[in-house]
């Protein structure tokens, strides 16, 4: 398969997390945690108009994202805990799909500041990148974070992601042109020299036999 829309929705468990795509029912819990980000994040990432943080708006976003995912443009998970699923504990961005002899996507995450330093977003990214560089199809996922995001940085390095380079300029962050640390991983299933710090992610069943990861 080379695209989520050939596939269902994707559902993915680990220890502690159950990642899915948003859904309608989903529309409270993350306009809540949209409006907790918006304050936390604010010197990482782009603004954003206010409407973007109204309940029309992402009621019409989440039709968009479904139709992304359907026509093999991109992907958002939800991170949600496996025990409790009501809230959002916050997200992963699989998007500008390239297929063809690219076969490559741009990855971005959050997550509500409350759960960081727990392993969890480690622990949500093996998975999601499991599912990339399987049923996806993937073969290079991409992502960018500013110099000082050294958290960020940490997370990319413990799964196997490798720096590239420094864009300048990159993205206009709270009025300023923010520099970008460029990484990128391979699909370590295509390419034996990459890092082995990203194939525990393999399979479901033997991270289950494994210890969580830790960190962040």
């Amino acid at each position: 398969m080379t695209g989520p829309g050939a596939i269902p929705p994707p559902v993915l468990r680990t220890r502690r997390l159950l990642l899915r795509p948003p859904a309608a029912a989903d529309l409270t819990a993350l306009l809540a945690f949209l409006l907790l980000e918006r304050g936390e994040m604010r010197p990482f990432v782009p603004r954003r108009p206010d409407a973007y943080y109204t309940t029309a708006f992402q009621r019409r976003n989440l039709r968009a994202l479904e139709k992304d995912r359907r026509e093999d443009r991109g992907l958002v998970l939800l991170l949600f805990d496996r025990d409790r699923p009501g809230e959002v504990l916050g997200r992963i961005t699989f998007s500008r799909f390239v297929r063809g002899a690219f076969q490559a996507a741009g990855l971005g995450y959050s997550l509500a500041a409350p759960r960081r330093g727990k392993g969890l977003m480690t622990e949500a990214l093996r998975a999601a990148l499991g599912y990339a560089f399987g049923p996806l199809g993937l073969h290079r996922v991409e992502a960018a974070h500013m110099p000082r995001n050294r958290a960020s940085g940490r997370v990319l390095r413990r799964l196997g992601f490798r720096r590239e380079g420094l864009a300048r300029g990159y993205l206009l962050i709270a009025g300023r042109w923010e520099d970008h640390v460029l990484t990128a991983l391979v699909n370590p299933r295509r390419c034996p020299a990459q890092p082995r710090a990203f194939p525990r992610a393999r399979s479901p069943r033997r991270r289950s036999r494994r210890s969580p990861a830790r960190g962040s």
